[in-house]
């Protein structure tokens, strides 16, 4: 196996064993797949050796909650669609209206995994309706990716802009959970070794209470990841009450949900949050006391108006927080810069969160959540997952602190080169393994679809431009 040596880098973020510091002039070198020195003077044989002393070296960083199918064809779509009779939440009738086909997905995921790789993200959790081929283009970008496959009880239909109908069908559920199952396992198992595979009913209110019992048996059994959407909406919160006189988390808590192998989807609708006006504030110990962890996604929730209403309370509660890129656009820098804004514009205090805190929460964070020691750290046994940022280029300078510099001005136009499993798969900036152009083009193809066919889906029989009008008006 090659060795690697990125040689005298000027900033290093090291992982020292209980959180990430900054050191100068390290060597990073990786054999194979995995990191063997992190500090002065690599002694080893070289086989590679990388100058350094204009980079800026970091660990992959870790998106744990991610719809790259889908979610790039609602560019122009869902960035200022709201429906203000669901508490300004477009979820269910965007899901309702919008029908993206297969080819549209396929073109979706290579444009949201280039988007991914381009700013730095060594491992996704990727949460789709899976494809013919889905495992094997994992495979092919190069990405390190836990595959959760969708099923539920129950599809969610509109009559009306104000009330969430179900058609349950639980003979469905259990042939897609089932399937879900299987191919897993067969990502598992797949020659490239990169792929996992996480457990993931739907969405809390659309899985019955025995799928979500077995859900949870089915991932603790086989020690894998679970991972379900909670808390996102306020018309979540008020069904689940209805139905079952709790809140969603305690609902979760109380069919055995919660615990240190579960990723909470959003969690942002708990009982203290304040447009819910809620009487009880158990739900964040819940979250905390269980080990239960929580995918961040500040985007797509900021859009309609809303927030998690300070993430520092979450990570002083003792939560496991990560972060995920839920919409387009699929970039980890920019979500992980809106995260630490937004979190002190709600909590009215410049100080409930630092840029350390984000930063671990995208590696470490994620890590943990997915039960891993050994990504998101830059440390001997870990895997060489490695992210080269160019201090050097102008959207950096200056860099007297490289994290403030990428998070809050640069993003992924600093970053240069990206190793997955000691694998490049980003060089000067440019994913190898995959086509974003000709995907793009595609998907463009595949919206125009999409859109044309609205009026056949949507509740009203609206076309595209009466659901989300345009941004100005055509003259």
């Amino acid at each position: 196996m090659a060795t690697t040596c990125i040689r005298s880098a000027a900033w290093v973020a090291c992982w020292d064993g209980a959180r990430h510091v900054y050191r100068h002039d390290v060597d990073v070198a990786f054999t194979g797949d995995a990191i063997v020195h992190v500090g002065s003077g690599f002694a080893g044989d070289v086989d590679i050796e990388i100058d350094g002393r204009a980079r800026f070296v970091m660990p992959g960083l870790i998106d744990i909650h991610s719809h790259p199918m889908t979610e790039p064809a609602q560019k122009g779509v869902r960035e200022e669609h709201g429906v203000a009779a669901m508490y300004g939440s477009s979820l269910y009738e965007r899901s309702v209206a919008f029908h993206l086909d297969e080819d549209g997905r396929r073109a979706g995921i290579e444009v949201a995994y280039a988007e991914l790789l381009a700013s730095g993200v060594t491992t996704l959790a990727d949460l789709s309706s899976p494809f013919d081929g889905w495992l094997d283009f994992q495979a092919k970008s190069g990405m390190r990716v836990y595959a959760a496959p969708h099923y539920a009880t129950a599809l969610w239909r509109l009559e009306n802009d104000h009330e969430i109908l179900f058609d349950w069908d639980e003979a469905r559920g259990r042939r897609q959970f089932e399937a879900a199952l299987a191919l897993i396992a067969k990502a598992e198992n797949h020659p490239c070794g990169r792929l996992r595979g996480i457990v993931y009913p739907a969405q809390i209110e659309t899985c019955s209470e025995d799928l979500l019992r077995d859900s949870i048996a089915a991932a603790r059994d086989t020690g894998r990841p679970f991972t379900t959407h909670i808390a996102q909406s306020v018309p979540e919160f008020l069904l689940i009450t209805r139905r079952h006189g709790k809140t969603p988390i305690e609902y979760a808590a109380a069919l055995g949900l919660l615990g240190p192998t579960t990723i909470l989807g959003h969690a942002i609708f708990i009982d203290q949050h304040s447009w819910l006006h809620w009487s009880t504030r158990r739900d964040l110990g819940l979250i905390a006391d269980s080990g239960s962890a929580v995918a961040h996604c500040p985007t797509p929730f900021s859009r309609y108006g809303q927030t998690l209403e300070d993430l520092g309370r979450y990570i002083r509660a003792g939560v496991t927080m990560g972060i995920g890129t839920d919409c387009s656009p699929h970039n980890m820098l920019e979500e992980m810069r809106t995260a630490a804004i937004l979190a002190r514009v709600t909590a009215g205090d410049m100080e409930t969160i630092s840029t350390a805190d984000v930063f671990h929460a995208a590696t470490v964070g994620g890590a943990t959540a997915l039960g891993r020691d050994d990504l998101g750290r830059l440390a001997p046994g870990a895997k060489a997952d490695i992210v080269l940022v160019d201090l050097a280029d102008v959207t950096m300078q200056p860099a007297r602190d490289p994290l403030r510099s990428l998070i809050y001005t640069a993003a992924e136009r600093a970053v240069r080169d990206v190793y997955i499993d000691g694998r490049q798969v980003v060089a000067d900036g440019k994913v190898l393994t995959l086509d974003r152009a000709d995907a793009a083009g595609r998907l463009a193809e595949a919206q125009a679809r999409m859109l044309s066919a609205t009026p056949r889906h949507d509740w009203q029989g609206r076309g595209a431009d009466e659901v989300s009008p345009l941004s100005l008006p055509v003259g």
